[in-house]
């Protein structure tokens, strides 16, 4: 806004000066307003939807069953999910966290997978609006998040996340590399090198481990994560996610082993994917600001 003078709202587009009335530059900006609310309360809705999804796939996959083929059952007595009753969020409210038929409970992790999809998604469209990389972040989180769940109920990362995941991630790379369609192919490439340098480290860590301490730790699920991560996110985004992973995990069995007072430690085993998962997620919205101020350090 250039100058106001006399009911009339100047401004510059461009170096090319305009004149409106106040009412018509008050309307547009309510409108605009409206508009943007509406896309946000469109965001989450949506996110209910795919966070519904999600939960499908958080179930079915680690049992190796198509998300695609049959209707949702019960876990416990088998009975098919009606209708009326897997509507996100409000479904598991009007039952009362119950089953219909059988009257078993239902896992908090159903609710909780859709509000948080709906949560992540209306933070992509606040952090970065409607664009490419608005969309590009919010299929991240929805992957991200899955295999999150995933890890932590089962200890299994899924090929049918991890790998389409990461081709999205290097399409991703080379989509929002604003310049010529060459130097998109390189940045698409340079994504290939990142994620190849993420997978060969969790691969090395995995092969010195096993050198050592004659058993498998970190599993190849972990290897095809962290590369997802690389090629969405880049190395330092990445760097950041591995970081955050290893000390969250650290804490955490620490944690587990005081509250155990130290019995069983050979029997813990740590969902290290949730971590790099929880950790991506946060990297993709605050990493480049934490990264900054890490490097600010040595300035």
């Amino acid at each position: 806004m250039d100058g106001d003078t006399g009911g009339v709202s100047a401004f510059s587009i461009g170096g090319i000066g305009f004149s409106l009335p106040d009412s018509t530059y008050t309307a547009a900006g309510l409108r605009f307003a409206e508009l943007n609310l509406l896309a946000g309360v469109f965001a989450g809705l949506l996110g209910l939807a795919f966070g519904s999804f999600l939960n499908v796939c958080i179930w079915r996959l680690p049992r190796h069953e198509s998300v695609a083929a049959g209707r949702s059952r019960c876990p416990h007595c088998g009975a098919a999910i009606r209708s009326l009753d897997n509507v996100p969020l409000l479904s598991f409210l009007l039952l009362r966290g119950r089953c219909r038929d059988c009257g078993a409970r239902i896992s908090w992790r159903y609710p909780a997978i859709e509000l948080a999809t709906a949560a992540l998604w209306v933070l992509c469209w606040l952090a970065f609006g409607i664009s490419v990389q608005g969309i590009g972040m919010a299929v991240f989180c929805f992957l991200a998040l899955g295999l999150a769940a995933m890890d932590a109920e089962t200890m299994l990362l899924p090929n049918a996340f991890t790998l389409p995941g990461l081709v999205l991630g290097i399409i991703y790379s080379g989509v929002i590399c604003h310049a010529s369609w060459p130097a998109r192919l390189r940045c698409a490439g340079q994504s290939v090198i990142w994620a190849i340098a993420a997978a060969g480290l969790i691969l090395a860590i995995r092969g010195l481990y096993g050198l050592i301490r004659r058993r498998e730790g970190m599993g190849l699920g972990d290897a095809k994560l962290l590369a997802m991560i690389a090629a969405w996110l880049g190395p330092a985004n990445t760097a950041l996610t591995f970081f955050l992973a290893v000390v969250a995990g650290a804490i955490y069995g620490l944690l587990w082993l005081s509250v155990r007072k130290g019995r069983g430690a050979a029997a813990l085993r740590l969902p290290l994917g949730s971590f790099l998962c929880a950790a991506a997620i946060f990297a993709a919205f605050q990493g480049q600001a934490v990264v900054g101020w890490y490097l600010s350090l040595f300035r």
